[in-house]
């Protein structure tokens, strides 16, 4: 990520389709202001505070499992058909503290383990260093994961003396690939996870933003064994600047007293440890969004959505037109999201990123940053949030003027 920021910062005028964050389009500063006036109004006539409570809420530092956990565990209810009771949602400084503090919980000794299906998030493989936790990568195959392949890890790993204690992964739309899990798939997983005693870290930033039909269930939402430990964020959904995310750990756990307890409740015992709590400003920020929206994000992102579907249809359409089926380069096909993966017949590495960024004037994001696979080499990472049908028209007919220089010409 330095490195893209350099790249960036030192071509500003390059076309962005490196760029994983939300759209800036429908920002609105008079929006933060509604929503904490909204919150305010449920604190006092909802929840029947006085004024002076009410403003405690805000300006103390609050639960360090968070202030608005009851307005999540609707919203989860609204929009993925999750039942979760809210002392089972932990409030976290963006969805990248909940992956720490998972993996710092699951993590007793160093024979502990996670694996990953890749290619995989950075953040989640960051973490990981940071707990010193191995991590086993898992191929994702044509339906988002390989099935075969989890279990063979599985056998693998274990018999290398670790204990592989979860298996991370995006089943909507993920970040870099852009693939997502059928609803079979899904049924299978949960099934292997209940047969291997594995947990199952379900990060779900994109789901709500499909290329068109309806949403699939999320794993969380099909899960009757307590197998799904969700990840939750709403930077794409909500506002990035408020780094609100959240984690649903509903599972029991057996405390060093020998008593069974929330995994929820140990996780706010590291939170505790860490950052204290999550900012009550931001929280308040959020709340007051899914507050105005009636609890549903889907509702609240309906023009962005919308955005990000015509940008990902214009993106298909705009490497079609460039590049010939067939021939050496070619892409897959998401269901929605911010992203898809380009596969070249070179390398697709830093050195060209900057070759790409001078002198063609397009950013991207090489996939060997990603996962270490010998394809991974050959591919880049196109990202649609930031930009508009025009930028990524002239973005790909620049990225056709690169590849074109690369590729050997007829005699």
């Amino acid at each position: 990520m330095n490195f893209l920021n350099e790249i960036a910062g030192r071509y500003p005028d390059a076309i962005p389709l490196a760029a994983g964050r939300p759209s800036e389009e429908f920002f609105e500063i008079e929006a933060v202001h509604r929503y904490l006036h909204r919150f305010e109004r449920y604190l006092t006539e909802e929840r029947g505070l006085s004024a002076e409570q009410a403003g405690r809420v805000f300006f103390q530092y609050g639960r360090t499992k968070g202030i608005v956990h009851e307005l999540v565990a609707r919203n989860l209810a609204a929009d993925e058909g999750i039942d979760a009771d809210p002392e089972s949602v932990v409030v976290t400084v963006g969805c990248q503290e909940a992956m720490f503090l998972v993996l710092r919980a699951l993590r007793s000794d160093e024979r502990d383990a996670v694996l990953a299906v890749a290619p995989t998030y950075v953040g989640l493989t960051g973490a990981a260093r940071l707990v010193d936790m191995p991590v086993r990568t898992v191929r994702s195959g044509p339906t988002g994961v390989d099935l075969d392949d989890l279990a063979e890890v599985l056998r693998r790993t274990r018999s290398e003396g670790l204990r592989p204690r979860a298996c991370y992964l995006l089943p909507d739309h993920s970040n870099p690939s852009g693939l997502s899990l059928d609803l079979a798939t899904r049924h299978a997983l949960l099934d292997l996870a209940e047969r291997e005693d594995l947990l199952l870290l379900e990060d779900n930033p994109y789901g709500l933003f499909t290329a068109g039909g309806e949403r699939l269930p999320t794993l969380k939402a099909l899960d009757t064994r307590r197998r799904v430990v969700y990840l939750g964020s709403y930077a794409k959904t909500g506002l990035p600047g408020a780094r609100v995310g959240f984690v649903v750990a509903d599972q029991e756990v057996v405390l060093p007293s020998g008593a069974t307890g929330r995994f929820a409740d140990e996780l706010a015992k590291l939170k505790s440890m860490l950052t204290v709590n999550t900012p009550p400003i931001a929280q308040a920020v959020i709340a007051g969004k899914l507050l105005e929206n009636g609890g549903s994000l889907v509702r609240a992102n309906e023009r962005e959505t919308a955005r990000y579907r015509e940008n990902l249809r214009c993106l298909l359409d705009a490497l079609a037109a460039h590049f010939p089926a067939g021939g050496p380069v070619h892409w897959n096909t998401p269901g929605g999201g911010f992203f898809l993966v380009v596969t070249l017949p070179f390398d697709a590495d830093d050195d060209l990123l900057t070759v790409s960024a001078r002198d063609h004037g397009v950013l991207w994001t090489p996939m060997r940053h990603f996962h270490d696979a010998p394809e991974a080499a050959r591919q880049l990472r196109l990202s649609v949030s930031v930009v508009t049908p025009e930028q990524i028209r002239e973005g790909v007919a620049r990225l056709a003027d690169l590849i074109g220089s690369r590729l050997p010409t007829a005699d």
